[in-house]
Parts: C-alpha cells; sequence; structure tokens
C-alpha cells in the first residue's frame, strides 16, 4: 500500500523529518519570535496546486516546515513571554510519536488497557498531588476549556438527579454560576454549549490584589431570587491568564460549603505550583474543592492538549457520561476497571497521558520541581529589574507572570500599544498588553525553561530603549 512506503523509503523520510526538525529545536532562539502577518501572502503559499496528485515526501515536508518557521509565533523561543505556550519538552515531542505510531484507541479499556492504565495511575497521583482522598476521580480531557465543561457537567449531574435524562427543560429553576471577571472565558463557553447560556454566568468583581471579591459573591448570593435561581457552582482561579492571581481558595470553599454550591477551581495554569514543596502553599484550600482543572501544556511543558480534571466526588463522572451501546467491545465487562468512553465527553480517545508519563520517566517529579522553582525564581529576577529601572508593577503574584508600566506614562492610551508595535516588528521578544482596572500594562509571563537572566536582562533593555525614543518624540 502507498500509504506505507517501504523500509527504506520511511527511514529516509524520517532521517529529512528529524534533521529538519533538530535544526529548528536546537537553534528556536536564532528565529524572530513572531512573522509578519501577511495573510495573502499565508494563503497564497498553502494554496498548492500539488494537492491534487502530491509531490514527494521530502518537498512536502520542506514545505509545511518552512511555512511553519515563516508563519507562526514561536513559542518555544526563550524569548516568548507571552501566553501560557511553553517549549515542549523532548520527552513530550516523543511521546507524541510514539502514540501517532501505536494509535491507541482508549474508547474501550482491552483495546488499550497498559495506555488506559497509564492514565489511571497518573490519575492517582495527580489526586495525590492535589491533596484529595482515595476515592477522588479524574479523566484526562483535550485542553482546560474541555475540563471545565466536564466540571459544569458534573455540577449539574450533582445538584440534579435526572439532568442526564430531561437535560434543562427538567429544571425547575435556573442554575447560576459565580466566577471572577477576571476568569476564563472557557466558562462563558462552557454555559453556552450545556444550553444555560453565557447570562446565566454571574463574573464577580475583583478585590484590588486582583482576587475575586468573596464579600461581592456573598452579597450576591443574599439577594439572589432564589424562586427563579438557584446557585449552581463557584468557580476559583488559580492562576488567572491575565495576572497570575490565585483567589482565595479558602474563603470560596467556605461560602461553597456554607450554601451546599459545587466548588471548582480552574488550576490550569497555577496548578503547576503544587509539583514545587515551596511553592504549593499557594493553592491552600484546593483540597476542599469538589473539582479542578489542570493543564499539563502548560507549566509540564508537553505538547498540547494535555489537560486533566479531577473530582472528590467519586461517582460523578459515571453519572454525568456513562450511557451503553452493543458494539462497543465487552472483554472488560467483567473485570474491576472502567471504561473510559463512559467516563468522559469523548469517546474515541488519544493517548493524551503519555506526554506526561514519558516525561516522568525521563525526568522524574524532582525535574519538575526545580524546572517550576527557577521559572519561578527567573519571575522574581524579572520584576527585579524592571523596578530598577523605573518601571511600576501591577499585579500581585508569586507566580511568574509580570504585568508593568511606567509610572509616567500609565494614563497614556499610545503608549503600550506603540511599544509593542515595535517589540513586536523587532522580532527579538514577544509580550503582550493586558488591562488592569482600566489601565493598560505589559504583561510578560516565563513560560520557557530555557529563558535564562541573559534573556530577562535583553528584554528589559530593549523596553528600556523604547521608553527612551518614546519620551522623546
Amino acid at each position: 500500500m502507498q500509504f506505507d512506503f517501504d523500509n527504506t523509503q520511511r527511514k529516509e523520510i524520517l532521517e529529512t523529518v528529524f534533521k529538519k526538525l533538530e535544526n529548528y529545536y536546537s537553534r528556536t532562539k536564532d528565529f524572530k519570535t513572531n512573522p509578519d502577518l501577511n495573510i495573502k501572502e499565508i494563503r497564497e503559499s498553502i494554496l498548492t496546486k500539488e494537492l491534487t496528485n502530491g509531490i514527494i515526501p521530502e518537498k512536502a515536508i520542506d514545505h509545511v516546515i518552512k511555512g511553519l518557521e515563516n508563519f507562526s509565533v514561536h513559542t518555544p523561543h526563550p524569548k516568548y513571554f507571552g501566553l501560557f505556550n511553553p517549549r515542549s519538552n523532548y520527552a513530550g515531542i516523543i511521546a507524541d510519536l510514539i502514540t501517532a505510531t501505536y494509535n491507541p484507541q482508549l474508547a474501550a479499556w482491552s483495546h488499550a488497557p497498559f495506555a488506559v492504565e497509564v492514565e489511571e495511575l497518573l490519575i492517582r497521583e495527580f489526586v495525590d498531588k492535589f491533596g484529595y482522598g482515595k476515592n477522588a476521580d479524574g479523566v484526562f480531557a483535550t485542553g482546560g476549556a474541555e475540563a471545565n465543561l466536564t466540571a459544569l457537567l458534573c455540577a449539574l449531574n450533582h445538584k440534579y438527579p435526572n439532568f442526564a435524562k430531561d437535560g434543562i427543560f427538567g429544571l425547575d429553576k435556573k442554575p447560576i454560576v459565580f466566577c471572577s471577571v477576571e476568569a476564563h472565558h472557557s466558562i462563558q463557553k462552557a454555559a453556552k454549549i450545556v444550553g444555560l447560556g453565557y447570562n446565566l454566568v454571574k463574573p464577580i468583581p475583583v478585590t484590588d490584589d486582583l482576587k475575586l471579591d468573596s464579600d461581592i459573591l456573598q452579597q450576591e448570593l443574599n439577594k439572589l431570587d432564589t424562586s427563579i435561581f438557584s446557585p449552581l457552582m463557584i468557580i476559583g482561579t488559580a492562576g488567572t491568564t491575565g495576572t497570575g492571581t490565585i483567589d482565595n481558595l479558602n474563603q470560596l470553599n467556605s461560602i461553597c460549603k456554607k450554601n451546599n454550591i459545587w466548588f471548582h477551581v480552574d488550576a490550569a495554569y497555577g496548578g503547576g505550583v503544587i509539583l514545587s514543596r515551596d511553592l504549593k502553599y499557594q493553592l491552600s484550600g484546593i483540597e476542599k474543592s469538589d473539582s479542578i482543572t489542570f493543564d499539563a501544556h502548560k507549566w509540564m511543558s508537553v505538547p498540547m492538549g494535555t489537560s486533566i480534571f479531577l473530582t472528590s466526588k467519586n461517582e460523578i463522572l459515571g453519572r454525568t457520561f456513562r450511557i451503553t451501546t452493543e458494539y462497543m467491545p465487552k472483554e472488560a465487562d467483567k473485570l474491576t476497571v472502567t471504561e473510559p468512553f463512559t467516563h468522559s465527553i469523548q469517546w474515541s480517545r488519544r493517548f493524551i497521558g503519555l506526554k506526561i508519563y514519558l516525561s516522568l520517566l525521563f525526568y522524574g517529579w524532582q525535574g519538575y520541581e526545580k524546572t517550576i522553582n527557577n521559572q519561578t525564581e527567573m519571575g522574581n529576577y524579572l520584576r527585579k529589574q524592571l523596578i530598577k529601572f523605573g518601571w511600576i508593577i501591577k499585579n500581585n503574584t508569586n507566580l511568574p507572570v509580570v504585568c508593568f508600566t511606567i509610572k509616567e506614562f500609565e494614563n497614556d492610551i499610545n503608549f503600550t500599544d506603540k511599544i509593542l508595535n515595535n517589540i513586536l516588528s523587532n522580532g527579538k521578544s514577544w509580550l503582550s498588553v493586558y488591562p488592569i482596572k482600566g489601565i493598560p500594562t505589559f504583561r510578560a509571563c516565563i513560560t520557557n525553561y530555557n529563558t535564562t537572566k541573559k534573556e530577562i536582562d535583553e528584554l528589559v533593555d530593549e523596553l528600556n530603549k523604547e521608553v527612551t525614543t518614546y519620551a522623546r518624540q
């Protein structure tokens, strides 16, 4: 079959691929951090006549590699100080190659028992890390959005026993979801998907230190018209996307327990500190939650998308997703195993967990602890360097997310945009702008385990030169 090629051809193709990938992986820092966004040029580059009959593999590979190198923000770059998109560690890359080759189908236990049991082991490991009891449960997801959607579905099925059968038409009141105004937009998206609508998501203002204001939350609960509405869920964020803030999880837990409300923690980014003995105190209270979202493809530096949903309610995933079919394999019926397709939004399931498992086999939990501690130190170093040169820090977090500006230009609406455009045009660094209480700030996040003081000094120097030029205009 021509899809397979012969042994010699496959070897030549792999050698071509690995040579080009190694060239990129070993010299990522030599690339511009971001491309020129010429949409006409990009679209013309992919409209190739060769799609009809195909071309030789070497040319096809070269075409794709050039496209990715010329038209991508290079998130693996050590001077990418952007969103939570880290450089993939090498174990994770190899894991994706292995998974693609063996292509195990994790819908049914009997089809991929090794793979399913690896993921079950990892779920138990993370259950222990986050402080849940032995009866807790969990499942791998394709991203934080799926994990947050899973949380909402579990909360609905927990509060309304007939929800799986009757859906929203069986509800006597409108469920309300409470979260911070800084919470991730996937919360609104989840509400849209399940049919509640995002009007039933109630964003709560934040305090001066950008945490969900629990006093205002309690006030909103007190004035809720319970003849129409019913509080379903409160979401605390551990590491907000914009400012890296961790909400007061113990306070939110107390409110949830007092009002019998599902407590979910979106720890997609900040959950990584649980792997550090020196830093995990910041997540105090997360062990009391009903569910947790954690993205390993953020701080654990494995390829997209590798997320985990955990819950302290060990029966709720089954109640939410269990279904029977005649065509699924029955070999595991008499075994004490959980069929993955009865436990997850997904049906056909990729071996997501291998990226973490192989990384742990390569580096161990201790390797991750060192990496997370180091990136946190780099965040502290960035703050010190910025303050040294007159910048002011506008967010308050121990995570390596730094939002900053110059006091003199705080109210200048052109300041951040002008400097950001210049920096992105230079292609030496990548960072973003994020508004804090109406004031635009530069946002730099240490996401790359290869980012050192050298790259941070270069970023600060670049910023200082741009400010000097701007002030002269």
